[in-house]
């Protein structure tokens, strides 16, 4: 995914109300962007971070900034929730997720479970079906281990359980987790920061859901789901 202009570097003065982040750009300009991550961005959050952010031009538009990535060690982590999956669907039309290859339709935020929407369904003409729910990733504790959640996740807990319903049915169900991040290659359910939803993790994985975790190449230009990150069980 190229972003339509190259981003823009400052540092983070605050993150604050989940979804605003006042950033010293290197022009010296003092700007509040759109923060677009409802979750706490451990360690990413830090006032002093460098930061990668775009810009829109939209004038309805209440904030024209957008924080997308945050300079963590000698990495980028990037910060916006809304990007997977868009890089997921780049991903399957591309056919760069061998694992999801081979499905003719995919159909997105399809109504399944007790009031959720999946990301993709993805349909074969033989009628085989794939349920894929896509996780964003970017958390880092000790790189270069990525970790999921960085905060309790009760909505992802849910979408675990429903992805086993739909492998009960007989259907084919994958959790799918794109590391935004550049410094890791291996990932793990963080069972200190939500035990729940690692458990769900492991419960869904014996009841037949699929894991995959691939990461991202990520620059200021551009972003892309990249390469298949190994994951680390809790036991």
């Amino acid at each position: 995914m190229q972003f339509p202009a190259p981003l823009s570097h400052g540092v983070l003065v605050s993150r604050y109300k989940r979804f605003f982040a006042d950033v010293t750009l290197d022009s010296g300009e003092e700007i509040t962007a759109h923060c677009p991550n409802p979750g706490a961005m451990l360690g990413l959050n830090m006032p002093g971070l460098g930061v990668w952010l775009s810009r829109s031009d939209d004038p309805k538009r209440k904030l024209a900034w957008t924080l997308e990535m945050v300079e963590d060690g000698g990495g980028l982590a990037g910060v916006n929730t809304m990007l997977p999956n868009r890089l997921v669907a780049e991903a399957l039309a591309a056919d760069a997720i061998p694992e999801l290859t081979g499905y003719a339709v995919h159909r997105r935020e399809v109504k399944y479970g007790q009031a959720s929407r999946v990301d993709f369904l993805l349909e074969r003409g033989t009628g085989e079906r794939c349920w894929l729910e896509v996780k964003n990733c970017h958390l880092s504790r000790t790189p270069p281990l990525a970790e999921f959640p960085d905060c309790v996740a009760a909505r992802s807990t849910k979408h675990l359980g429903e992805l086993e319903a739909m492998v009960r049915a007989g259907d084919r169900a994958v959790a799918l987790f794109v590391v935004q991040r550049t410094d890791c290659d291996a990932f793990s359910a963080c069972h200190e920061l939500d035990p729940a939803f690692a458990s769900a993790l492991e419960r869904a994985a014996d009841a037949g859901v699929e894991v995959l975790v691939y990461g991202c190449e990520m620059n200021p230009a551009a972003i892309r789901v990249a390469r298949k990150l190994a994951w680390r069980r809790a036991r």
